[in-house]
């Protein structure tokens, strides 16, 4: 219980720093955010999305963050047994990438140092960054639970990745074999289809001329990687191509490498585009190789894994794959192959992790069928017993992917990841798959075995995520049968493919159940033009810059309640300003409550008492926005549920009911004195907890402050709706006298008289009832209108000389005579009206002026249509309240 000493000591400014620290040392040290407290309560489950061990946390993990941190917040102080389970993610390339970096700064390589000495590098870094992501989400005030922290590459999850990989090896869902993947020369290793993005680059389509071996002409056909030719096994034309029905069959000579090669007749082949002829070239082309295969032509690759030319190449071994094409073009010019070049925009695949160009590429990988696993998930989403999303229109775009995916390639050529529990025998040659180290051959019992160099996609083990975290396989696991399946993912649209459906393909296989409820997704924080932040833009925003400079609450809040589920928000530093004023408003509101309530125990509190027309209509006002926060927080409408708030707090409570309470706080009443004490302990204290999910730093140091019961806010039980505080009588009431001050505030703002200046108001109210509202409610209409003289009756008579307004339920009149000099007024008036005249002749001038209109840009001609608008507008509104005065 906060005691009065505790309430003195209120500082006078906010100071996020000194609180930020305090407060997450005091959670951390009463372990208020590890699960398990409450046995009895119902679970609910996050577990986070791991990031990259691969450097800081960006603007986008923030938001990412923050919006799972509000909703297990929100679920602890319902009474939830509330688990969120945090961890990273070993990110394979990325990660192996970076370090590689470091070392060649130092003028090394991995091969320098061996896997073994490599992988101790790796760990370090993962060490060092592990420790740094875990320093920033302090910063950002996330309520984890650390005593179940979690890494992909823990011993735990080692055993899930190979349990649920020798399983689908058993069921035959993965294989071994040569095909066409994905390949990026810079980091040497397979990528998987969605690793890869598409960009639009200005390249050129080259028309080759490729002769019959018999000499009876030539077929010309078209690439945009002449450098591939060199490994042309064939050229394909459609069997109903009349054109070339003559030569199916006959063989060309591939020039420079003089190869003879068949003219063959297939289905893929596309008759209206081009020449209607197509060179086949099955090692390095996704379509190429399938004709290949259906023909059983020969696969000839003519690069090596960094993208240099190699042996099958000839004469352009040992050249980067980007100069061999010069060089090949120039010596088809040469040979009169190359008949014309034209330029051609097309779509090149980029590595995601490295930037290279990536090379459809044909090597041995390993691979997941995915038809199987991907039948089971739709068949889930479709019969209703499937993830629910949020916004509900990316079931669509999953369900789209997973009925067209293809087969997975899960091997990549790295030393930093899960190696592939396979053994290759080195005598019989048979492949041993085993969860555990495997010494012996199965099939011949030689001892001389090799295991698999290569290692799985960093995606393969994250896809276990949410149940290899609980303990899983060990399905007696005590956390595994409580908090699994979890309650809700929150991602960014982003990595739906990437990792969501990954997750559900894997638990629905592996546990019978989805891995978690619903799937909450975000869009992509970008820069206030909208564009995606990037390095190479300089627009990334650092979120520790953002807390150093405005505190915690403040990014948390504006990031938060600027994002509607599926959509991108726009980061404006004007936005943080805004939060942190907000946050400033809440102190000042409460550090003068507090002023106020000194001596005030959590004892005194006493809503249930003959309450004024202020207090119950605040205690309405809570209840309604304590039911409508809780609903829409459900439904993950967090920019809503700021909205609500910030009315609630900013206009409801602070700037008329703290307002209001000032009269009886101040007055003699000591009874009317205690219950409006009593009021404002139980709205601040309840408003504390609505907002604390959102700004947690800021409502626990006014927590503690406040008559209050038990340790922390992170503890105290949710607000929930209470029939008995709905005043219906005292919101009609408070509507009448919010309209009528605010009528009466806007009469003086019009005619310039400051509220230092009393007036004398008339009032009329329609019906008994009103009238007897409005004197019940005296004082505050006499302090807050600031009269010299009020009168309030049914039988008044409007007076001829009066500024009037018109409330629901009563006529207000101020005489004229109280307000304003008239003849001054009018002068005052007059004087303004020629400086309108001026501006609007000046504004005709410049716009009638042909030279001005000819050469101003559309826009700046647009600025002075607007301000021509606003000057003849406003002109208007003057003319007429000079006719007003004069004829009074």
């Amino acid at each position: 219980m906060a005691d009065n000493q505790e309430q003195l000591s209120m500082p006078t400014t906010y100071d996020p720093k000194a609180a930020e620290q305090k407060w997450y040392d005091y959670w951390m040290k009463g372990g208020y955010f590890q699960a398990g407290r409450n046995k009895d309560a119902e679970p609910f489950t996050i577990v986070i999305p791991p990031p990259n061990v691969t450097g800081m946390l960006h603007i986008g993990h923030a938001l990412d963050f923050t919006l799972q941190d509000i909703i297990i917040r929100a679920k602890r102080m319902q009474g939830y047994d509330a688990l969120w389970l945090p961890g990273t993610d070993h990110a394979g390339i990325a990660t192996q990438s970076r370090v590689e970096a470091t070392l060649r700064e130092e003028g090394i390589s991995r091969y320098d140092l061996g896997r073994e000495k490599f992988l101790e590098k790796v760990w370090d870094w993962k060490d060092t960054y592990a420790n740094r992501i875990r320093s920033q989400w302090e910063k950002m005030g996330l309520s984890l639970d650390y005593s179940r922290e979690r890494f992909t590459l823990d011993e735990g999850l080692s055993s899930a990745v190979r349990e649920v990989f020798v399983k689908l090896y058993e069921k035959g869902l993965i294989y071994r074999g040569k095909y066409i993947i994905n390949w990026d020369p810079a980091a040497r290793t397979a990528l998987s289809d969605i690793e890869v993005e598409y960009k639009e680059v200005q390249g050129a389509l080259y028309h080759l001329k490729y002769p019959l071996t018999d000499g009876s002409g030539s077929i010309t056909v078209a690439t945009t990687r002449p450098e591939t030719m060199l490994g042309d096994t064939a050229v394909a034309v459609h069997p109903k191509d009349e054109r070339y029905q003559h030569m199916i069959g006959k063989t060309l000579l591939l020039p420079i490498v003089n190869r003879e090669i068949p003219i063959i007749a297939d289905e893929y082949v596309d008759k209206e585009f081009g020449s209607g002829a197509v060179k086949i070239t099955p090692a390095h082309d996704p379509n190429d190789f399938e004709v290949g295969l259906r023909h059983e032509l020969p696969q000839i690759l003519v690069m090596d894994e960094s993208g240099k030319m190699n042996d099958q190449a000839g004469p352009y071994k040992g050249l980067d794959r980007f100069e061999a094409r010069k060089k090949v073009v120039a010596d088809l010019k040469e040979q009169g192959v190359l008949t014309h070049i034209e330029e051609h925009v097309h779509q090149v695949g980029h590595s995601e992790r490295s930037g290279a160009v990536v090379e459809p590429y044909l090597s041995t990988q390993w691979f997941v069928k995915m038809k199987p696993l991907a039948e089971r998930a739709i068949e889930a989403q479709k019969s209703g017993k499937g993830v629910n999303f949020v916004p509900e229109r990316f079931e669509k775009i999953y369900l789209n992917w997973i009925e067209n995916v293809r087969d997975w390639v899960i091997s990549r050529q790295l030393w930093w990841g899960h190696r592939i529990p396979a053994w290759h025998c080195q005598d019989c040659g048979h492949i041993n798959v085993a969860s555990e180290d495997v010494t012996a051959c199965n099939s011949c019992g030689s001892h001389n075995l090799q295991q698999d160099n290569d290692v799985l996609d960093t995606w393969f083990s994250s896809g276990l995520w949410p149940f290899s975290t609980l303990g899983w396989p060990d399905t007696d696991s005590e956390d595994f049968k409580r908090y699994y399946p979890t309650n809700v993912l929150v991602t960014g649209y982003d990595i739906i493919y990437f990792w969501a459906a990954r997750m559900i393909f894997t638990a629905l296989e592996f546990t019978d159940q989805i891995p978690f409820k619903d799937i909450l997704l975000h869009g992509l924080v970008r820069d206030a033009d909208g564009k995606k932040m990037s390095k190479s833009l300089g627009n990334g925003v650092d979120p520790l810059e953002v807390i150093d400079q405005y505190g915690a609450d403040a990014l948390r809040y504006m990031i938060s309640t600027s994002s509607t589920p599926g959509q991108d928000l726009r980061f404006r530093w004007e936005k943080v300003e805004q939060a942190r004023n907000f946050a400033n408003k809440i102190w000042n509101a409460s550090r003068f409550a507090l002023m106020n309530l000194q001596g005030f125990t959590h004892a005194d509190i006493d809503i249930t008492g003959e309450l004024g027309t202020a207090d119950r209509w605040i205690l309405h006002r809570l209840n309604e926005t304590t039911r409508d926060v809780t609903r829409m927080l459900d439904a993950y409408e967090f920019g809503e549920t700021g909205r609500l708030l910030y009315n609630f707090i900013w206009d409801d409570l602070c700037d008329w009911y703290i307002e209001f309470a000032k009269l009886s706080l101040y007055g003699q009443d000591e009874v009317q004195k205690k219950q409006t004490q009593s009021v404002l302990a139980y709205v601040l204290d309840r408003t504390m907890r609505l907002i604390h999910p959102f700004m947690p730093y800021i409502s626990e140091e006014i927590w503690q402050h406040l008559p209050h019961e038990g340790d922390t806010v992170t503890l105290a039980a949710w607000p929930t709706y209470d029939e008995k505080l709905e005043a219906a009588g005292a919101v009609a009431e408070m509507n009448l006298l919010m309209d009528t001050i605010r009528s009466v505030r806007n009469i003086r703002a019009e005619v310039n008289v400051p509220m230092s200046k009393k007036v004398e108001l008339m009032v009329k109210p329609a019906d008994e009832n009103t009238y007897n509202n409005l004197n019940r409610n005296i004082e505050f209409i006499e302090r807050f209108c600031g009269t010299s003289k009020l009168d309030i009756s049914l039988a008044i008579e409007a007076p001829s000389k009066a500024m009037s307004a018109m409330v629901t339920g009563a006529e207000l009149y101020l005489p004229l005579s109280g307000l304003i000099d008239i003849e001054q007024e009018i002068a005052r008036l007059n004087k303004e009206l020629e400086h309108l005249n001026k501006e609007v002749e000046r504004v005709e001038k410049k716009l009638a002026n042909e030279g001005f209109m000819a050469k101003a840009p559309e826009k700046v001609v647009a600025e002075e249509r607007a301000k021509m608008n606003d000057y003849s507008d406003k002109r208007d509104k003057v003319k007429a309240r000079i006719q007003e005065l004069q004829e009074v």
